[in-house]
């Protein structure tokens, strides 16, 4: 399990011990339309590419809150820690870390950093971006305002960044090893929104080379990277909401990767001889959000109805022909604070029209909202779901199916007011901590809540501002058991991510969704 440790390691120094077992990789072409080669003699240009389900919202790396975005962006900019494969924390910017006497948090900046226009990375950068995050007058209401903790200060020194919290920040090293991209001050400030969206100045190990929005992405490897420049010569990322088209363009050696392959494509892309089936349990967990503030959502006896009207393991079972983990709670299996003393809402139809008639809402019609292909299976998650719903004889339940960028904009609403009723949502915690799934998504201040509870803000209060590790598991246990109850989701499975991945190629998925592919190599 990842830990708030200390252990100052490099990216590329752990994949080089990380060996090659389990790795997918024969000698061929590459991908992507490139004639390639076995790259052998260095003549061959490595081109990979790398199809999603969804595009991104914008080049800005601060002010967005899904995968997608994040890894598109991830590309060009990076925060002062990092993860590896497994989810262990690992330098990034910075090449030391601390926690001082006062409970604050010490970054020291490696040496001859630089962005990618030639600038030079300074403290005051690091603690300008940290705060362009956190407070709303620095630039921007940023979605991540909940990712690095409640920080109320930033100081810098000579090559040192140093954070201040209001209370302790228990995990402010593993948030910081997955949040906290840094940007070049002069050059955010010089440029307004929309250039800032389709233009990028980062410190990552590629640089920007095209832009196509809601098309495509180019990248050229960034030469000047502190970690060294990846093999990768030529980077396009670019998405296909239709499954099936992804898996025809990784079988018709057009694209090297491609991402959430259903279930029913698995035996046909591992019975090719151009690529392999490379799947890993994910830290997401999938669920239907019910806003508490609205009819018939505002009822817990109606919101447990639903959780008991949904059969979740049927679902893995059939729609997902078993990639998923059925759940009972926010928090995933083997992430700090999970409760092991939870069942999951047994499917009970009988329950779920008796608590319905209790709530005093039987008769009511909703509408499950959905994204389309962001997911692996979403649309058929929620239409069965929904189907499920709708048997039951005292509540109708139909599915709108909506493009996830447009979605995303109403969940991510700076107001409760504009957000869905009900809808199909997945959550990555690449912290792999339970606080940062509790905490933005059901906190009464959390930045994408659909919830208003003082006995779990109490909790999660007391979770953050304990120093005692083992105390603050069982708060965390606690505030798990009582959202739980209180069912602001109708709670379904953990999300396997599942790859298809080019035999032309060698590259192992990590547990946190981020697909990293500078590590990818040529076979």
């Amino acid at each position: 399990m990842p830990t708030d440790n200390d252990d100052h390691v490099d990216r590329r120094t752990v994949l080089k011990y990380a060996g090659t077992a389990g790795a997918v990789g024969l000698a061929g072409c590459s991908g992507n339309g490139g004639d390639g080669g076995d790259g052998s003699d260095g003549g061959d240009a490595f081109e990979l590419g790398v199809t999603m389900g969804q595009m991104d919202s914008g080049l800005d790396p601060q002010d967005h809150a899904e995968t997608n975005t994040e890894i598109i962006v991830g590309q060009l900019y990076e925060g002062l820690l990092d993860r590896d494969k497994q989810g262990g924390i690992i330098a990034g910017l910075a090449e030391e870390w601390e926690r001082t006497d006062d409970g604050s948090v010490r970054f020291v900046l490696r040496d001859g950093l630089t962005f990618h226009n030639g600038d030079e990375v300074t403290p005051e950068d690091v603690r300008y971006s940290i705060r362009r995050i956190v407070f709303e007058d620095v630039g921007i209401v940023s979605p991540q305002s909940n990712d690095l903790g409640s920080v109320s200060e930033v100081t810098t020194g000579d090559g040192q960044v140093t954070v201040s919290f209001e209370g302790y920040n228990p995990i402010a090293f593993q948030l910081f090893a997955t949040n906290g991209p840094v940007m070049q001050q002069s050059w955010v400030e010089e440029n307004g929104g929309d250039y800032i969206n389709r233009n990028a100045n980062g410190t990552g190990p590629f640089r920007l080379s095209e832009y196509d929005s809601g098309n495509q992405v180019v990248y050229e490897p960034n030469e000047e990277y502190w970690d060294g420049a990846p093999a990768v010569d030529e980077l396009t990322m670019s998405a296909s909401s239709e499954s099936s088209t992804r898996v025809n363009q990784l079988l018709a050696e057009e694209t090297d990767i491609v991402t959430n392959v259903p279930p029913n494509e698995v035996s046909r892309v591992n019975s090719s001889d151009v690529a392999t089936i490379n799947s890993v349990a994910s830290a997401r967990i999938i669920f239907l959000q019910m806003r508490y503030d609205v009819e018939p959502f505002s009822s817990q006896q109606f919101r447990q109805a639903m959780n008991h009207a949904v059969d979740v393991e049927s679902i893995i079972e059939n729609v997902l022909n078993g990639f998923g983990n059925v759940t009972a709670q926010p928090t995933l299996d083997g992430h700090v604070g999970y409760n092991p003393d939870i069942d999951p809402y047994p499917y009970d139809p009988d329950e779920a029209e008796r608590l319905v008639e209790e709530s005093g809402h039987a008769g009511v019609e909703i509408t499950l909202e959905t994204p389309i292909g962001r997911y692996l299976r979403d649309v058929e998650i929620a239409q069965a779901a929904a189907s499920q719903i709708d048997s039951l004889s005292n509540v109708s339940c139909e599915v709108e199916q909506r493009e996830f960028s447009s979605l995303v904009q109403d969940v991510t609403a700076p107001d409760i007011e504009d957000r869905p009723h009900f809808n199909l949502l997945g959550w990555g915690n690449g912290e792999f901590d339970g606080s940062q799934t509790l905490t933005p998504l059901l906190s009464s201040s959390g930045a994408l809540t659909v919830l208003e509870n003082e006995e779990l803000d109490g909790l999660l209060t007391d979770a953050e501002a304990t120093e005692d590790p083992d105390e603050r598991v069982e708060i965390l246990q606690q505030a798990n058991q009582l959202a739980h109850d209180l069912a602001p989701w109708v709670f379904m499975h953990q999300q396997f991510s599942v790859y298809g991945v080019s035999n032309d190629i060698s590259w192992e998925p990590r547990a946190d969704e981020f697909i990293d592919p500078d590590t990818a190599t040529q076979q």
